[in-house]
């Protein structure tokens, strides 16, 4: 039958809650960063950043857990299909920590865990039969039920031409041979397991893990006698990983020595965390294998892959897309500590941004209702009814919508909060100022902290918007001081896993031409600063926004688009600059706030206007501009064609 997928792997699906702190003793450790986890987990998201069509096989809680690991699979791109929601059993959880280079205190909490109850009833023959590859891993064989699961999966993928590999992925603990405290052990003998792991070896044309592993499938400590006695019942291409010395791979007879075995260059970097570092390693040996590469080149891959998990946070979030890899590939290790490479951490940004942040923002038609002073200045404001007018503004919003996609918000936390919290989930792009309302030189809203502390408390899916009122002939202390605080603040909300949109008007501060917001831009990217939007005013020429569009991609050719403000304008004057503005495939749409909802916040504060009229008038204008953008975007289409 016709391969649809490259890769199916199955096993083990978990939450991991990682300390952020790091160096203390799990015990002291005060918060934790979430991410997904368990090796198959990670090895489906690690494939996947690498281009490659990779599915899952697993049961998930029916619970808030299980709902983010279905979904950051999904935002992976990874094939959902075999992950089955257990209606009885949780998702399993690892809390775990970084001490220092070798210590890394983890609990698993498995306990009659989710994925544990794989059963062969979840092994879909057609599913299975799809795929190229099955990658197994220890921890499910070491229970009937799963096992019985695993081993369906392995018979279906060799009847149907598929291959089949095992990452050993020893873990004593859950074989039941070492205590719940002893989570970070790598390794304890036991005849049991050996025996256990040597009944599935003959299934596999790859097996792979380390030393230690290879000592418990082998059943020898000695390295060498270990992959002897797996080559004795299994034809498999063994790859042995040998920490920083790299890895070696063995398709026939075991020699006398590793070193004797096929290599791939490895990469002098420093070790940050070494949890998660197999399963990226796997990732990209998995690429290189399936791809028909040689040896050598598919342990290039795997090695690199393995390095980026060493030098960074997490699992699955440190892990590479392609196009990183063939940057690194082609610039090489400039600094040991990956994590602080700025140039290579933009590259790793830009290029995993949509893993993190899933949606198809390429068309984004937005209600900016984040104004604060304007509303404040409107007879019969209170604070109270300014947050009741903007939970109409989302209703708007949501009404326009329709569970659709390519649709936002701007909506602040000041006058707006429930509304913002509300809009959370619904599927809308949400962007959420960070100003103080007509500052300059800019200073931003008290909430955020001196230090821009407060971002950690913000959604992920909330972006970080600001607003600068600036122009190239700024004086040298003005500009100084604005791009300081652009800087920092575009620093917290990387730091805080937050995009980031950087809105500039020069237009109320000095002469303006057809180059002014060009120069800006320029000026911006040379203070070290890559928003992933910008938000700009819509102008009048052609030439105008050539510069500005040139100005962007000469910098990064990866952001993510710019969209256009309304700035009060009148419809008809909006559709005009929409006309223009879509021409530029770069600009992905609108975002416009008065225009919207300008006549019914007057109308609505002055009692004047009931709730249901006033979203119904927002809803209409709203739309109104979605369809003159969506034509305006039509009509560039039909004239480049």
């Amino acid at each position: 039958m016709t391969k649809t997928l490259d890769v199916i792997t199955i096993g083990r699906a978990g939450v991991d809650l990682y300390g952020a702190q790091i160096g203390g003793r799990l015990e002291d450790m005060g918060s934790f960063d979430k991410y997904i986890g368990g090796s198959p987990t990670n090895m489906a998201c690690g494939t996947a950043r690498l281009g490659m069509k990779s599915a899952l096989i697993t049961r998930v809680g029916d619970e808030h857990m299980g709902r983010f690991i279905r979904e950051e699979l999904v935002r992976h791109g990874v094939d959902v299909r075999g992950v089955t929601t257990d209606p009885e059993r949780l998702t399993a959880l690892v809390i775990l920590g970084i001490r220092d280079q070798s210590q890394f205190p983890l609990i698993f909490y498995r306990e009659n865990c989710a994925d544990m109850a794989l059963c062969e009833a979840d092994i879909d023959e057609g599913f299975v039969a799809s795929a190229r590859a099955v990658v197994a891993t220890g921890t499910h064989l070491s229970h009937p039920g799963p096992r019985a699961a695993v081993l369906k999966a392995l018979a279906i993928a060799k009847a149907s031409g598929g291959q089949t590999a095992l990452d050993i992925d020893y873990r004593p603990n859950l074989w039941g041979v070492a205590g719940h405290g002893d989570g970070e052990s790598r390794f304890v003998e036991s005849a049991r397991v050996t025996a256990s792991l040597q009944e599935t070896l003959p299934l596999f044309d790859l097996i792979v893990g380390t030393e230690e592993e290879f000592h418990i499938a082998g059943g020898s400590t000695d390295t060498i006698a270990a992959l002897r006695a797996v080559r004795a019942v299994s034809g498999a291409t063994l790859v042995c990983k040998r920490g920083p010395m790299g890895a070696v791979a063995f398709e026939g007879a075991i020699p006398d020595s590793l070193d004797d075995g096929q290599t791939g260059p490895g990469f002098p970097i420093e070790v940050f965390n070494v949890l998660g570092a197999g399963d990226g390693f796997m990732s990209g040996l998995l690429k290189g294998w399936l791809d028909g590469e040689a040896w050598p080149v598919a342990l290039k891959y795997a090695n690199a892959c393995g390095a980026f998990a060493v030098s960074r946070h997490g699992c699955t979030p440190a892990y590479p897309s392609w196009e990183e890899l063939k940057f690194f590939f082609a610039r090489g290790v400039q600094r040991p500590d990956l994590r602080n490479d700025p140039e290579l951490e933009q590259v790793h940004w830009v290029s995993n941004r949509t893993f993190s942040h899933g949606g198809d923002w390429t068309t984004l038609r937005t209600f900016a209702f984040d104004h604060r002073l304007q509303l404040e200045e409107m007879p019969g404001y209170t604070l109270a009814k300014g947050g009741a007018f903007k939970s109409l503004c989302l209703e708007a919003a949501l009404k326009v919508q329709g569970g659709r996609p390519g649709y936002g918000i701007l909506c602040d936390n000041r006058i707006g909060r429930a509304a913002l919290h509300a809009a959370s989930g619904s599927g809308l792009w949400i962007g959420r100022p960070t100003e103080w309302p007509g500052s300059r030189p800019i200073a931003l809203e008290p909430e955020l902290g001196s230090d821009c502390g407060s971002l950690k408390e913000w959604a992920r899916e909330d972006v970080v918007k600001l607003l600068v009122f600036c122009h190239p002939d700024d004086d040298a202390e003005t500009r100084a001081a604005q791009e300081a605080k652009v800087l920092q603040l575009w620093t917290a909300a990387r730091r805080n896993n937050l995009e980031f949109l950087l809105e500039i008007i020069p237009s109320k501060v000095g002469p303006v031409d057809e180059t002014t917001t060009a120069t800006l831009i320029r000026q911006f990217y040379a203070a070290g600063i890559y928003p992933d939007w910008w938000k700009l005013e819509p102008f009048r020429t052609e030439a105008a926004w050539a510069a500005a569009v040139a100005a962007i991609e000469e910098n990064d050719p990866n952001t993510r688009g710019i969209v256009v403000l309304g700035l009060d304008a009148p419809e008809a004057e909006l559709a005009e600059s929409f006309a223009l503005a879509a021409r530029q495939p770069l600009v992905r749409g609108f975002a416009v706030g008065r225009t919207i909802f300008g006549d019914a916040a007057r109308a609505w504060m002055a009692g004047a206007m009931t709730d249901e009229a006033a979203v119904a008038q927002m809803a209409e204008r709203f739309a109104r501009l979605c369809a003159v953008w969506d034509g305006a975007r039509a009509s560039a289409a039909r004239a480049a064609a």
